[in-house]
């Protein structure tokens, strides 16, 4: 189990996150036109791992957005931002905000994806969400990078994230 905090609020998440040098849990998430994605889905590109409570929030839209602009120049890099929200939500955000760099997931339907990865708060009132980090892989799906951010109300370390992939 995993420890962070909420408003200063100690939270437990369900486990932790994959280290530096593991392999990636592979996954079932719901894309914005309902399709099922699995890690495989992007096998061979670097991937970015942008995990949060849920879009409706400041600091995850942040977190959205400055991803999607930093998406930009990177090669071979997808950027995935997962959250419990509804692909509906998701959608309605990108649209919004006009974002076009990064995929929006869903781990609406089962959860599995925040026990996989050890990032679903099972205390607190956001419990059931997921905490907020970010995990980087290499083209093999080797985790290069992962942060379990602190404090759910703090950006993630987008350059220490994203140094692996320059």
């Amino acid at each position: 189990m995993g420890h962070i905090k909420l408003g200063g609020i100690d939270i437990e998440t369900i486990g932790t996150l994959p280290k530096v040098g593991d392999t990636a849990p592979d996954f079932n998430l719901t894309s914005e036109d309902l399709s099922s994605k699995k890690l495989s889905d992007y096998k061979g590109s670097r991937v970015v791992m942008n995990i949060f409570p849920s879009i409706d929030t400041n600091i995850c839209a942040t977190s959205v957005r400055k991803f999607n602009e930093k998406a930009t120049g990177l090669k071979n890099t997808k950027v995935l931002c997962i959250s419990r929200d509804l692909p509906f939500a998701q959608k309605r955000f990108v649209s919004d905000e006009e974002i076009d760099n990064v995929t929006n997931l869903s781990d609406f339907r089962d959860g599995s994806f925040g026990k996989n990865y050890g990032v679903e708060m099972t205390t607190g009132d956001l419990k059931g969400l997921h905490s907020r980090a970010v995990v980087v892989l290499d083209e093999n799906a080797k985790v290069i990078y992962s942060q379990q951010v602190p404090e759910i109300g703090e950006e993630p370390d987008y350059l220490s994230a994203l140094k692996p992939l320059l």
